[in-house]
């Protein structure tokens, strides 16, 4: 057999494992993602769009969202800028005891968000060791969430700073560029992609959020009553088309938070790659 025939040959069998894995891999996905993801939306429209336009209208449910969006947004900026610094740490910085402090990041990942809810209790609690009552407030929640989101950016900035090349920081600095332009001329650039990335993931997170604010935050209405929250009221008042409208809003402001940082993110990574 020539090296002509052969090559037809290979390039169909190519062709034909490739379809192969593409087709598994998208019936996993509709199985596990889509259809559940068709269910509530289906549930969510049962009652009609008045019904639905109702649900995610009440006082109720606008005040749910006002204090999701905003905690969530505020815990974002901060977790951005201190996921930043404990990930440049990690990388940069030698000190006893970095392995263990590079293990503790993965906690809030593993750990039931309810125990992080008891955790938060016991910590600021109205018996706090540390003196600080937050329970039933808005930085009470806006601590828990800190808590459960913090790894999401750590761990897309960490292999980036990994990778990045030092001789370009170490040829700024050559020309007499100090800390501050090195990091936002030559650095930032490179991590700006991963902490996109990082930050639709938390804040994703973080407005889903149910177990680690629930005894912590109290659900005060208007005051720290998120919307994971509301939606688990609205269960028990056997209200479930209401509850999967309320989760339809969620999960469209998720995508289209994650849609738009990571196209920024890869419009940031063309540019940087057409600047090398």
């Amino acid at each position: 057999m020539t090296t002509a025939t052969l090559t037809p040959n290979l390039s169909a069998a190519r062709r034909g494992g490739t379809s192969l894995r593409v087709g598994v891999a998208m019936g996993w996905l509709s199985v596990i993602v889509l259809l559940p993801l068709a269910a509530i939306g289906w549930q969510a429209v049962g009652g009609g769009w008045r019904a639905f336009w109702l649900a995610v209208s009440s006082n109720a449910a606008l005040e749910s969202f006002r204090v999701t969006l905003t905690i969530s947004a505020g815990v974002t900026l901060l977790n951005l800028v201190f996921g930043m610094l404990i990930a440049w740490v990690l990388v940069r910085d030698d000190f006893p005891g970095k392995r263990l402090i590079d293990t503790i990041i993965d906690l809030p990942f593993a750990l039931p968000t309810i125990v992080a809810s008891l955790v938060m209790l016991a910590l600021y609690g109205p018996h706090s060791p540390v003196g600080l009552h937050l329970q039933h407030t808005g930085w009470g929640v806006a601590v828990a969430l800190a808590f459960v989101t913090l790894p999401f950016v750590v761990r897309a900035v960490q292999p980036v700073l990994l990778e990045i090349d030092r001789e370009a920081e170490e040829a700024a600095a050559s020309l007499g560029a100090n800390n501050a332009t090195i990091f936002t001329s030559v650095v930032l650039p490179s991590l700006t992609p991963s902490l996109l990335s990082g930050a639709g993931l938390a804040f994703s997170r973080a407005i889903g959020e149910f177990g680690s604010v629930v005894l912590i935050g109290g659900a005060v209405p208007g005051k720290t009553e998120v919307s994971s929250q509301w939606i688990r009221t609205l269960i028990e008042n056997d209200d479930r088309t209401g509850a999967a409208a309320i989760s339809i809003v969620l999960l469209g402001i998720s995508f289209v938070v994650l849609f738009i940082l990571r196209t920024l993110g890869a419009r940031a990574a063309k540019r940087e790659e057409l600047s090398v």
